[in-house]
């Protein structure tokens, strides 16, 4: 008995230890490659930093090079090359989906779908670019060229660093360093008569007696990531005898685009593209009577409705969705609660006593976004009066010290937006606004503001969301004239709990810019 037994344990422990080696043999199989694409890509990815001495052979490091991304990713599954008991618990194969085959291969029209998603990701490319993203190089007014901005690596990835060189008069040797602390170096190929070394640690140095050779080697230096964080930056030391620069490469994800499939159209489909969302407290007149009008123009647009009101009152209809909260939860809770649930691309905020018109182009809203990078853009509502109120502001913040920082907010606008005369940019609007889901969504709103606040949101918004205002996109306000003798009982509990205001209500504001947002002071008109 005994003796099975171990018998057992050393077939067990010998059919493991095989499992290893053919495991690290295989994974290791894909040395024996074929160098001359991999060279062309490598040569490529040179030739876009710098035209420079590309003369001068040079021997690629297969190691180092594999690891540059090739922009070329593939979905391929790890092969089942042998079955044992547990070698999949041991070694679990990587599975592969392909989207290309599995979506568009069921859908009606593939091209049709291929034509709208690269719309949509032309746009969010076109609104996530930043200037700070174009690589610059900064030419040697001191013997050392380097980029200056627009060098960006995945986290744990490698990259070749573009534009480094040296200009400098001919000596018996040149040298250059090259120092950082969040990654190591490397170099992507060998160049005859230049000395290396430092491979794969974060202080390189790089010497040869012919300049011409140690610039072409510089073209194949390369930055590997070491310390993970899903977005910083590595400040990286390029020196040589007498002269030092620095500069940054920025350690992030790119950015995951959210794009909306609402299908390609030639026209604007508002009921694809747009949700409608509002809080309701129990003023269900006034929400039916801006459902109403909703159905008036826009008969199927999808309309989301958060309430929380002591007793609910039923509110159906076709595209309609009621959603029912604790009561007396809050205005910002209820925010975040509707946008929380809308699919569509945009969200338009209206309160519930507003009232569409023949003004209210929801088509204009979506116009403005789809062209521009705009984020959200409000409209403009108009009272029973007559008046009409786009509520307009800009806010700033200036540095405060110790104590806290200092905001601004003043009645007014940036500048007008080219191509839509009656539309500017600003930092806050009214509360009748059209914005991107997503970005919408990011920002959230407070859900401990509870009774009063607006602002509020596009304080928390500033830096993140580009905004503007468009005075010929109208909704009404229904009429706030009230005579006592008509006031109904749910119109008194309305007005007890909107406008009542404690001094919990209070210190909550205060904690909220004092402390959340750091503020000692504002300023407004």
């Amino acid at each position: 008995m005994h003796n099975t037994l171990k018998k057992s344990l050393v077939l067990g422990s010998v059919t493991v230890l095989l499992l290893v080696v053919f495991n690290a043999w295989s994974s290791g199989s894909h040395s024996e490659v074929d160098l001359s694409p991999l060279n062309q890509r490598l040569e490529g990815k040179v030739q876009k930093a710098v035209s420079d001495s590309h003369d001068i052979p040079c021997h690629v490091k297969k190691d180092v090079a594999w690891r540059l991304a090739q922009n070329t990713c593939e979905c391929v599954a790890d092969k089942e090359t042998f079955r044992l008991p547990f070698s999949n618990l041991l070694f679990p194969r990587v599975w592969a989906h392909n989207l290309d085959l599995a979506f568009l291969g069921s859908h009606p029209d593939p091209d049709d779908v291929k034509r709208h998603r690269a719309q949509e990701y032309s746009g969010f490319q076109r609104r996530s670019y930043s200037s700070a993203d174009l690589l610059i190089v900064a030419e040697a007014n001191s013997p050392l060229q380097y980029p200056t901005q627009g060098v960006v690596v995945r986290p744990l990835k490698t990259i070749i660093i573009p534009g480094l060189g040296l200009k400098e008069e001919t000596r018996p040797n040149h040298t250059v360093h090259l120092e950082a602390t969040l990654g190591t170096f490397d170099v992507a190929a060998t160049v005859d008569r230049v000395s290396v070394k430092g491979e794969g640690e974060n202080h390189i140095i790089l010497s040869s007696p012919r300049l011409s050779a140690l610039n072409r080697q510089l073209q194949f230096v390369t930055y590997t990531n070491t310390v993970f964080h899903p977005k910083t930056a590595d400040t990286v030391k390029f020196a040589t005898e007498g002269h030092q620069s620095f500069f940054t490469i920025r350690v992030e994800h790119g950015t995951v685009p959210k794009l909306y499939n609402s299908g390609y159209q030639k026209e604007y489909n508002i009921s694809a593209l747009v949700t409608i969302a509002t809080k309701t407290f129990l003023r269900y007149d006034k929400l039916r009577d801006l459902i109403a009008s909703i159905r008036q123009y826009y008969p199927t647009v999808a309309i989301v409705v958060a309430d929380d009101s002591e007793h609910p009152e039923p509110v159906r209809g076709p595209h309609i969705e009621h959603y029912i909260m604790p009561f007396g939860k809050g205005w910002f809770a209820g925010r975040n609660l509707a946008v929380s649930q809308v699919t569509t691309k945009y969200v338009l905020w209206v309160d519930d006593d507003f009232i569409f018109t023949a003004n209210t182009k929801l088509e204009k809203m979506v116009d403005i976004l789809e062209k521009t990078t705009l984020d959200m853009v409000g409209g403009a509502v108009r009272e029973v009066t007559g008046y009409t109120a786009t509520y307009r502001h800009t806010i700033s913040v200036d540095e405060g010290g110790e104590d806290g920082d200092c905001l601004h907010m003043r009645n007014g606008y940036h500048h007008f937006i080219k191509g839509f005369p009656n539309c500017v940019v600003a930092d806050a609007v009214i509360n009748f606004f059209m914005g991107r889901t997503d970005k919408v969504q990011q920002v959230g709103f407070n859900p401990r503001l509870a009774r009063a606040a607006h602002l509020e949101f596009f304080i928390d918004a500033l830096g993140s969301l580009h905004i503007g205002s468009c005075s010929d996109v109208v909704v009404g306000h229904a009429s706030k004239i009230k005579l006592p003798w008509t006031e109904t009982d749910a119109q008194k509990a309305y007005d007890k709990f909107r406008y009542s205001s404690t001094s919990d209500d209070t210190y909550t504001r205060n904690e909220n810019f004092y402390f959340k947002n750091r503020f000692k002071c504002m300023t407004s008109h």
